[in-house]
């Protein structure tokens, strides 16, 4: 392993403490920034060219952030100002591209951290665009289709002027599906005349949308774990599979495993967790989830005796050889990592954003568990709505079997990308380092070649 000289460190320890100065009160984002600046001493050593122009400190500050008041009416004639937000962070690669998340924790540190990360998840991609993300403190639990058909249109009527294929493309994420992003595009529609199906990823296949974009984050992020066992000699056939959460990203990386030969064992949601020693009955668990929006208690009273529901705990306490965190960050803590290896796993790969707390990642890293941070394992459902522009841009349509293919050829890329970078800076088998350096680059190569802008 090459040693980073004590310049580089104090280097970045500086620019690590300026950020949190400048941006102080945003924790998941001091977290994020955190997690790349201490994998970047080496290319700092080799390429110094980077340093003297002030690469991290500029890929650090976003090029804009938008924060905006979203008002609207209830069905009951009550009004409510919500706020809204998109961080557009960086498009030395292309549009910004990242998704909407409407949920009551959603802050500009939120934004800014998901933004920052898919600067680096959307450059491994290799797929041309950038990053931003957005959203809102707006929830759309428990609302009516016309309440959030209201927000939907008043939150899009200010986010509209910064938006378009070329610019800014958002997608869905936590709270905005396929109901949000149709009121969302008809909204853009009808306030600029134009059909521009490239704004919007996510969308219906009948009009616009590709196949395999609500399954593509866990496809991907299977896909991307397969790989990671299969250099080490290992298959994901036969492997005992623990997921947390049970949302769109859960069920889908569910279904992969399941496809691929695994047995999957759990599932979670925030009251406690399932453990089905039968593996997972996903055709029930999708009645329960999507269907009727039960709560994975439901799952474990249907399915008979295999199943048990655990109440609170942590799933990870369940032995298991791959751990697939799918549900939201900072959900697999520093004793959950120590229960993971002491019960003999051999892979943990983030479906979800940051799911892994950054002592807990020490601790897999140091037990040399594979272990594929989200930036790049669960970069398939970017991926997908990058292939979705792809589409509009020729007013084309692929069959899913091409989709999936085009996404098993990118996560296949993005994993290789990884390892390799890694093993070139003397990690091998760092996914970590391998992932940031990689996506660093990228961009800080595109941000050299444009000027300084």
């Amino acid at each position: 392993m090459p040693s980073i000289s004590s310049s580089a460190t104090a280097s970045l320890d500086d620019l690590e403490a300026d950020i949190r100065r400048r941006n102080p009160g945003e924790p998941e984002f001091h977290q994020a920034v955190h997690e790349v600046l201490e994998t970047l001493g080496p290319v700092l050593d080799s390429r110094p060219e980077l340093r003297e122009a002030k690469m991290i400190e500029r890929i650090a500050e976003p090029e804009r952030q938008l924060i905006f008041r979203v008002p609207w009416q209830d069905d009951r004639g009550e009004i409510h100002v919500n706020r809204g937000f998109r961080v557009e962070f960086n498009s030395a690669l292309g549009p910004y591209k990242g998704g909407l998340r409407f949920h009551p924790s959603v802050n500009l540190g939120i934004v800014k951290f998901l933004a920052f990360e898919q600067i680096f998840k959307n450059a491994l991609t290799g797929l041309g665009i950038g990053a931003g993300k957005g959203g809102s403190d707006f929830d759309p639990r428990g609302r009516t289709d016309t309440e959030v058909m209201r927000f939907c249109q008043s939150f899009m009527t200010e986010l509209h002027r910064h938006l378009g294929e070329h610019t800014d493309v958002p997608a869905g994420d936590i709270g905005v599906g396929g109901r949000e992003i149709g009121f969302l595009f008809g909204q853009y529609r009808r306030i600029t005349n134009r059909w521009e199906a490239g704004v919007l990823t996510g969308k219906g296949t009948g009009w616009g949308g590709s196949h395999v974009r609500p399954e593509a984050t866990g496809y991907g992020n299977v896909l991307f774990t397969a790989e990671m066992l299969k250099v080490r000699g290992e298959q994901l056939a036969g492997q005992q599979v623990s997921v947390s959460g049970s949302g769109n990203v859960a069920l889908y990386t569910v279904e992969k495993a399941q496809e691929l030969g695994a047995h999957v064992r759990t599932v979670s949601d925030s009251t406690g967790y399932v453990v089905d020693d039968k593996g997972i009955d996903l055709p029930l668990l999708k009645q329960i989830k999507e269907a009727e929006r039960g709560r994975v208690s439901d799952y474990a009273s249907r399915r008979g005796a295999s199943a048990r529901f655990v109440p609170g705990g942590s799933v990870w306490e369940v032995p298991t050889d791959v751990a697939l965190p799918s549900a939201t960050q900072n959900e697999l803590t520093a004793d959950d990592a120590a229960a993971l290896v002491s019960n003999g796993v051999k892979a943990v790969s983030e479906g979800a954003n940051m799911p892994t707390t950054p002592a807990a990642v020490r601790i897999l890293r140091e037990a040399g568990v594979a272990f594929g941070p989200g930036k790049a394992a669960n970069a398939g459902g970017v991926a997908t709505s990058a292939l979705e522009m792809r589409q509009n841009a020729a007013r084309d349509s692929w069959s899913a079997p091409r989709v999936e293919e085009e996404l098993a050829q990118v996560m296949r890329a993005v994993h290789d990308t990884a390892y390799e970078t890694a093993a070139r800076y003397g990690r091998p088998g760092d996914y970590v380092t391998g992932a940031n350096i990689a996506g660093f680059e990228r961009v800080a190569d595109a941000m050299l070649a444009q000027g300084l802008i």
